[in-house]
């Protein structure tokens, strides 16, 4: 059988070229002098993109007329145009499951961090402040009788809710729909959840739909005592109301590790002691990374060896 011709037009975890390269002609067009070039002189051949966080829009898959598959390195594919895909047959591949634990164990750790102000207390440590008679003020919030609300409860959010009940908070959700097999309360709105809980857990993917969900009204109903922690997509957040009700007292305090226009954090957030932020970490990790390019390079060859993709998006179903 002929080598299918696959190009990965941005560097990716070194397991990802080893993998493809043992199943196809690779074209990891990164390197060349001049990248674009690069690509218009294998366009036509291109059967695979291996891809992460790379734009995919009609002007990109124009180039490409023989594309079978994109294998996408990451759970989120907001950056490419999957219902256009789905459209012209061609098969969109993600990376679940295998990250569903680290981002769970990152979520509840940044609540935790949150709640009880720990990054804050050790920047006061390092700053020489822990002296005798002088301790780290008692922290406004606890863990302790919190109700958590999650937003987008698929696998990761399910992973969350269950190291959440671990902790003795009470777990409640919102979705598009109500899931029949889940026993949490569901709420039919963002704002009903929002009234209900005093801990909102935002694990929902990126795109239009999803844009803003979370906004000065949402923060308003979550209320004063509330805190807010993101690790889906930072554009599910309206980072400007956001920070005035961090500023106001709207809100206690938010745990962010996305944020709307990464990489670029705005100086109001870092400047704000009840906000605690990472750099879009929670599934980063060598073993979860590693697991995650292993299955972009394993959709690859079941594609290529069967037409079945292991981890095919919603948008673009296989039939069986």
């Amino acid at each position: 059988m002929q080598r299918p011709d696959i190009l990965m037009p941005a560097p990716l975890r070194a397991i990802v070229p080893e993998g493809l390269e043992k199943i196809s002609t690779l074209h990891k067009t990164f390197e060349a002098a001049d990248p674009e070039a690069a690509i218009d002189a294998v366009a036509d051949k291109i059967r695979g993109l291996a891809i992460g966080g790379f734009k995919v829009d009609e002007a990109l898959l124009d180039r490409f007329p023989n594309l079978e598959i994109i294998s996408n390195f990451g759970v989120g594919y907001d950056s490419i145009d999957a219902a256009l895909c789905g459209q012209r047959g061609i098969m969109v591949t993600n990376t679940p499951d295998v990250l569903s634990d680290e981002v769970a164990d990152t979520a509840l750790g940044l609540m935790i961090m949150t709640v009880r102000e720990l990054s804050a207390a050790e920047r006061w440590l390092r700053a020489g402040n822990w002296k005798p008679g002088q301790n780290y003020p008692l922290t406004k919030a606890t863990l302790q009788g919190r109700t958590l609300g999650v937003l987008g409860l698929g696998r990761i959010g399910k992973a969350i809710a269950t190291r959440a009940e671990a902790f003795g908070m009470t777990v409640h959700y919102h979705g598009r729909t109500k899931q029949e097999d889940v026993s949490y309360p569901y709420h039919a709105t963002l704002k009903g959840l929002a009234e209900a809980c005093d801990t909102l857990m935002l694990v929902a993917p990126g795109g239009a739909s999803t844009r803003h969900m979370v906004n000065a009204e949402i923060l308003e109903a979550l209320g004063p005592n509330g805190i807010l922690i993101n690790v889906g997509r930072g554009t599910v957040v309206d980072e400007a109301a956001l920070i005035e009700a961090l500023r106001s007292g709207t809100i206690l305090s938010a745990g962010l590790d996305v944020l709307e226009d990464e990489p670029s954090v705005p100086q109001a957030l870092i400047e704000m002691e009840n906000a605690v932020l990472l750099p879009h970490v929670a599934s980063a990790s060598v073993h979860t990374r590693d697991a995650m390019g292993q299955l972009v390079v394993d959709n690859m060859s079941s594609w290529f060896r069967s037409s079945k993709a292991l981890t095919p998006v919603a948008e673009t179903p296989q039939s069986s």
